[in-house]
């Protein structure tokens, strides 16, 4: 018997808004068709770049029943097989899963390359967690050629580039995400300037039995201190001020 088909391609915002325009466009239901996703879309970089999602829809084969009351006519001498069922199709997962972290690399990834540069390297990992803090940072290294353009002057673009991807993976996670960025080292050698100033400063306040308040730094520097110093002996630390203004303490603990 002969079996109709018939295939549309549909593009839309998203895969799920794809399929339903070509569903609308079939008029049948999602379970009488096979989905191939042909392009899962891209929302781009603040609507840079962005491309629509497309998919296929095929009906899936349905046979051809005979008019009632005329049963179908078989040819001399052949048997006619019983039709079965075709088997359920199940359709797999259009937009899969995907972790924070391949996420954030993911979004880095695509700024970059909207900046020209495809050759980086992008490798995340995981921060050690400061004193009180629940999840420590997601850390994005970023290293390769021409890549100290990326920091700017005393890391301000750095800074700048790495609040654009927050908000980037916010908007795909739907949450504040906790991420610092870094280039080519330059906040590890950063960090390691901070961790012996704030040894420094402690035995500062250590000798002198008065508290010293450090200039306001960043969230992932006031970390660094905060870290470097929660073993030490003799003093404790604490934030204090508003958001841009927070800064660190350094306290002797009483002898």
């Amino acid at each position: 018997m002969a079996k109709i088909e018939r295939k549309v391609e549909a593009t839309g915002t998203d895969v799920e808004a794809a399929i339903a325009a070509g569903l609308e466009e079939l008029g049948i239901d999602r379970d009488a068709v096979e989905v191939q996703v042909l392009d899962e879309g891209s929302r781009g970089v603040f609507g840079l770049g962005a491309r629509e999602a497309s998919v296929r829809l095929t009906i899936k084969p349905q046979p051809v029943l005979p008019t009632p009351g005329e049963p179908p006519a078989a040819e001399p001498g052949v048997v006619e097989a019983k039709i079965e069922p075709e088997p359920e199709v199940e359709i797999e997962p259009t937009v899969p899963e995907r972790s924070e972290a391949e996420i954030a690399r993911g979004a880095l990834r695509e700024l970059l390359t909207f900046m020209g540069m495809e050759d980086v390297k992008i490798n995340v990992r995981r921060a050690e967690a400061a004193p009180g803090e629940e999840e420590a940072p997601l850390m994005l290294d970023v290293s390769g050629p021409d890549t100290d353009v990326l920091i700017g002057h005393r890391g301000d673009t750095l800074a700048a580039l790495q609040r654009i991807t927050r908000l980037i993976v916010g908007q795909e996670t739907t949450s504040r995400v906790n991420l610092v960025l870094d280039v080519d080292g330059y906040k590890a050698r950063r960090e390691q300037s901070l961790r012996g100033m704030a040894k420094r400063l402690a035995e500062q306040a250590v000798r002198t039995n008065h508290r010293v308040v450090l200039e306001p730094m960043p969230p992932h520097e006031r970390r660094i201190v905060h870290l470097t110093l929660r073993d030490h002996p003799n003093v404790t630390t604490e934030s204090i001020g508003e958001r841009d203004r927070r800064k660190v303490t350094i306290i002797p603990k009483r002898q």
